[in-house]
């Protein structure tokens, strides 16, 4: 038996350390900011004023969901920035530039598009996802949370999540709950319902978070500290794993098993298991800053960067 142990640690630390390159790719029409899967589809939000929709099976491109372009400060018409993209049924929510300095908000459906909030509202929206399908929770830089009504076109609540500028939020699988990270470090739990402060995680990150994942009760971040830290929500508990670069991305799988984050300056991936801290694989083949790491199942991921690329990878 001890042996068989000896034998299976060292295959576990041979894979740990051969980079595992993507079994696909992705090519969207322009720098890809944002990813959200739906029913077996992939859409893309790009900076060339469209969101890109794939078919996951085949790859193929599907739609173009496209946005109206802006003038810039020169007077020149200029590709529009999608900051966000979100799936709710039949709707698709977009998040995009607009004029100074202040977002628009999109509603595609039926082959339409209606912008909900223009940029007169004066909102510097940083992020929109559904809650229902009549309900939007918004982030401004701000850190303010907020829900916009979709039918009364109204805003429902508003609160102040904390007084540093906001970095990310991530809702939990029933859009109950939502994480808040900001540039201190801290992570705040937020009813959706009203804004009812739930709870204050103790900082684990000393530095601006960039991104944030929220499954089976468990959150993980990536921060510019270098840190990704795992909390666990029942047993109120929480890690870090340390890297010598940012960690700009992170994800987990959907019972939150497993986490991967991007883990060094060539921009490659490790992926660990969540409950014991251990290395499982490493992934490679991206060629720019790592944005954003979404699971589609236990065994696949996806990886977008500030490119048009999205690699797929499966877990061995």
């Amino acid at each position: 038996m001890k042996v068989v142990w000896v034998v299976m640690m060292m295959v576990s630390m041979l894979m740990a350390d051969r980079l595992i390159l993507p079994i696909k790719q992705f090519k969207a029409d322009a720098q890809v900011i944002d990813v959200v899967v739906s029913d077996k589809q992939l859409y893309c939000a790009t900076a060339g004023s469209c969101v890109n929709v794939f078919d996951l099976k085949s790859q193929k491109l599907l739609k173009r969901i496209t946005v109206d372009k802006i003038k810039d400060f020169m007077g020149d018409t200029v590709d529009t920035k999608i900051y966000s993209v979100d799936v709710y049924h039949s709707k698709v929510l977009m998040l995009t530039e607009a004029k100074q300095g202040y977002r628009r908000l999109y509603i595609h459906q039926d082959n339409k598009s209606k912008i909900v909030i223009d940029y007169t509202a004066q909102l510097p929206i940083a992020k929109a996802k559904f809650i229902d399908e009549n309900n939007v929770l918004l982030a401004l830089l701000s850190d303010e949370i907020l829900v916009y009504d979709l039918q009364v076109q109204k805003i429902k609540w508003r609160v102040q999540a904390s007084g540093s500028m906001f970095s990310n939020f991530a809702l939990n699988e029933k859009r109950e709950k939502v994480a808040v990270v900001d540039e201190s470090g801290e992570l705040q739990l937020l009813s959706t319902k009203d804004g009812h402060h739930l709870k204050t995680m103790p900082a684990k990150n000393l530095d601006n978070v960039f991104e944030v994942d929220y499954k089976n009760d468990i959150i993980a971040t990536a921060g510019k500290d270098r840190r990704c830290v795992i909390y666990n929500m029942k047993k109120q508990s929480a890690y870090y794993r340390s890297s010598h670069f940012f960690i700009y991305g992170v994800g987990l799988s959907p019972s939150a098993k497993e986490a991967a984050y991007s883990s060094d300056e060539n921009n490659n991936i490790t992926l660990f298991n969540t409950q014991n801290d251990t290395t499982i694989a490493r992934f490679g083949g991206n060629k720019m800053t790592i944005s954003g790491i979404v699971f589609l199942d236990e065994k696949q991921f996806l990886v977008y960067s500030d490119s048009r690329t999205i690699n797929l990878y499966r877990v061995p």
